[in-house]
């Protein structure tokens, strides 16, 4: 793909903004581009060398294969494999899966840090992404002590509809791409407690929801 098409596809990570021009077209030299079908696998630990990716279109988990349980889910517009930065072997124990059709970039850790080293608001930038992270973490062990099942998942339904949905006739809506057994782990509960809750959240007009699509009054 041609260097002036992978800036186009860079275009809109906030990361990259303040760059400036000419940096952006040497990045857009060394970057690698994927198409992924929905349901593939994207290495991460098991490649030959580190990576770094970023996500142009299409929504991607990441799964700790050690416990097989996923860890976060990651919208267009973000990177994911940053933990190669900080921590190489814990790296190595996840992998990613496309929740549908996805186009990445990627570039080589090595690369990435000298960049960086380069460029002090594309560091902060990935420190932020990694802390937020910490936080979401942080926020699911908090509640796994104070809140109960129900609670929890309601809560994390509640935060996905409105981190990856968009406006739609006076709701919120967000594509259906987690299995129940996905948000089970998520939450630490198990995939009844997910489906017994997701129907009461139903039944009382909380949310609505289909094989399709997760809805939520926009007043909510």
């Amino acid at each position: 793909m041609s260097t002036l098409t992978k800036y186009w596809f860079l275009e809109g990570f906030n990361l990259f903004r303040k760059l400036g021009m000419p940096t952006m077209m040497q990045l857009c030299k060394i970057l690698e581009m994927q198409y992924v079908n929905k349901g593939e696998v994207i290495a991460l630990g098991n490649r030959s060398k580190r990576c770094i990716f970023f996500l142009k279109t299409g929504t991607v988990k990441i799964v700790d294969t050690k416990s097989d349980t996923v860890k976060y889910v990651v919208k267009k517009g973000n990177i994911f494999g940053e933990l190669s930065l900080y921590d190489e072997k814990a790296a190595l124990e996840e992998q990613a899966f496309a929740l549908e059709d996805c186009v990445v970039c990627y570039i080589e850790a090595d690369t990435m840090e000298e960049l960086m080293e380069k460029h002090k608001s594309l560091k902060n930038g990935v420190l932020k992404v990694y802390g937020i992270r910490i936080k979401k973490l942080e926020r699911r062990l908090e509640n796994l002590l104070y809140r109960d099942s129900a609670s929890r998942i309601e809560d994390f339904v509640m935060d996905y509809v409105q981190e990856f949905g968009e406006m739609a006739n006076g709701e919120i809506r967000a594509r259906n791409l987690l299995s129940h057994k996905d948000i089970a782990h998520l939450t630490n509960t198990s995939r009844q407690t997910v489906s017994n809750t997701l129907s009461s959240l139903r039944k009382f007009g909380t949310l609505t929801y289909d094989s399709k699509y997760i809805s939520i009054p926009k007043s909510m």
